[in-house]
């Protein structure tokens, strides 16, 4: 029998309604299995057969108090010579690292205040970390600090890092001790292109030896419109990182080497979130490199000063100031392809610029790391770096 037009409709039609109903029925079902009655208390949902997308983001992410991805802060004064000081920034602290049962930190000094691009004088201070250099200190107790003195200088003129270096990163590996940090040629201009260089040392104390060339600089593309100094006006914008390279974070990951580092765009504009920041990776061999730019770059949609550490074979990270995804706390199986875990809360905002103390094993739940470290503040104009501690964290 041939089947009519209108009765093959109505088949259709009819798969169709059942199609639909199995999808809301497996919908409906389908996070009973998964979740705990508790948990859907504690999140106050209402009924589990009828779930808001809202709720399934709730349960999915672990949007409950006791969530161990989730935490929040307390902010603190230090003691000795790298608090707050009038007349001097000090800013950026590096990880801490202890080593024979001292504590050392590396961080941003300069003295004097800034004046920004338009005084026409070519030596005056642009910002805080203009004309600057990076400084070691050491502590037994995490409290107490000392100033060590200079760990890496300006480079003699003509250098590729002749007119500051700050923000440092450290790493400790293999019985030596690598510092990356941010460099400026003079003159320091809006346009102005900041790379990564790179010291290594026998002893945290130093001395420390540069490497004769940066290890990362900004991608080769992109194009300024016209020759007025200006970092806004462009033709093409190019990659996230066609600017600027900036707050380098190298790991020792996979048997390489991970350069985290964050991007700055030629043109950058404000998007969705803020100003329009995202981070990268570059990987190496060998740990002065050559640095490869990882092709999947850039790795995050947000973030300001680079935060990274290893947890379970894979590394996780706190984003923070900028963009879409700011104030978020991620993890990467591989290092690479980023996914949120959980937001900051609490009335206190994540620490700037957030130093992890590396002697602590990270291993032990999501956000030990971040346990305790140094970040650094603002008081009446001038930089300093101060203690962070986490609280509200589960099976720390």
């Amino acid at each position: 029998m041939k089947a009519t037009k209108s009765s093959l409709t109505f088949f259709m039609v009819f798969l169709a309604l059942c199609s639909c109903q199995e999808k809301d029925k497996k919908d409906a079902v389908e996070p009973q299995k998964k979740v705990s009655k508790q948990l859907v208390k504690q999140l106050g949902i209402t009924n589990i057969d009828s779930l808001s997308s809202a709720s399934k983001r709730a349960i999915e992410m672990g949007y409950d108090a006791n969530a161990e991805w989730w935490t929040k802060f307390r902010i603190s004064d230090i003691k000795g010579d790298i608090g707050f000081e009038e007349g001097i920034v000090k800013r950026d602290p590096s990880a801490v690292i202890q080593v024979d049962g001292t504590y050392y930190v590396y961080y941003t000094k300069s003295y004097g205040k800034a004046y920004g691009f338009k005084t026409g004088d070519p030596n005056k201070k642009v910002f805080p970390w203009d004309l600057s250099e990076i400084w070691c200190a050491k502590s037994t107790d995490g409290f107490m600090w000392y100033d060590v003195g200079l760990a890496v200088g300006r480079g003699s003129k003509g250098a590729y890092d002749d007119r500051a270096v700050f923000t440092p990163e450290v790493l400790a590996h293999n019985g030596k001790y690598y510092l990356v940090y941010q460099t400026v040629k003079a003159p320091y201009l809006n346009r102005v292109k900041n790379q990564v260089g790179m010291a290594i040392a026998d002893s945290p104390e130093g001395p420390w030896k540069k490497l004769a060339t940066p290890i990362l600089s900004p991608s080769d593309n992109g194009k300024w419109l016209g020759n007025e100094d200006n970092r806004f006006l462009v033709e093409e914008k190019g990659d996230f990182d066609s600017h600027k390279v900036h707050d380098p974070c190298l790991m020792h990951y996979k048997n390489k080497f991970y350069l985290y580092y964050k991007g700055e765009r030629m043109g950058e504009e404000h998007t969705l979130g803020g100003r329009e920041i995202k981070w990268g990776v570059a990987i190496a061999d060998h740990i002065e490199g050559p640095y490869k730019k990882s092709p999947y770059n850039p790795i995050t949609n947000s973030g300001h000063e680079v935060c990274v550490w290893h947890y379970q074979g894979g590394i996780a990270a706190m984003l923070t100031s900028d963009g879409p995804e700011n104030n978020t706390i991620q993890w990467a199986a591989d290092g690479i392809n980023f996914d949120i875990k959980s937001h900051i809360g609490g009335r206190t905002k994540p620490p700037h610029a957030a130093g992890l103390v590396r002697s602590i094993q990270t291993e032990k739940a999501p956000l030990a790391a971040l346990k305790w470290g140094l970040c650094f503040d603002h008081k009446n104009g001038w930089d300093y770096i101060r203690r962070f501690e986490t609280y509200v964290q589960k099976a720390l």
